[in-house]
């Protein structure tokens, strides 16, 4: 599977929140099926994240400014939260 790729099928044909208070938001709403952190998001967000049980939390080998642009846009994404993956493959890395 190539991550790139089905995140960006999971933004086209699912819905896929971008940012670090949105994903929060998320979080605690009961909504996102899958965290996607970026390497250098910040630390106590991190933590604060993978405190939540029953959450997978995947970590993006690359920066935030990487991870905007695998997610199509032209600014850093630090964390976003996938909730309804779409005709994406993306949840399979729950199984990895």
């Amino acid at each position: 599977m190539d991550f790139n790729v089905s995140l960006r099928r999971a933004i086209k044909t699912g819905k896929v929140i971008l940012g670090q208070n949105q994903t929060e938001q998320s979080i605690n709403e009961g909504s996102a099926q899958m965290v996607v952190l970026a390497a250098n998001c910040p630390v106590n967000y991190r933590e604060s994240v993978r405190s939540k049980p029953d959450l997978f939390v995947y970590t993006f080998e690359g920066s935030s400014v990487q991870l905007g642009k695998a997610c199509g846009k032209p600014f850093m994404v630090s964390a976003l939260a996938v909730v309804s993956p779409g005709e994406s493959d993306i949840l399979s890395l729950k199984r990895a």
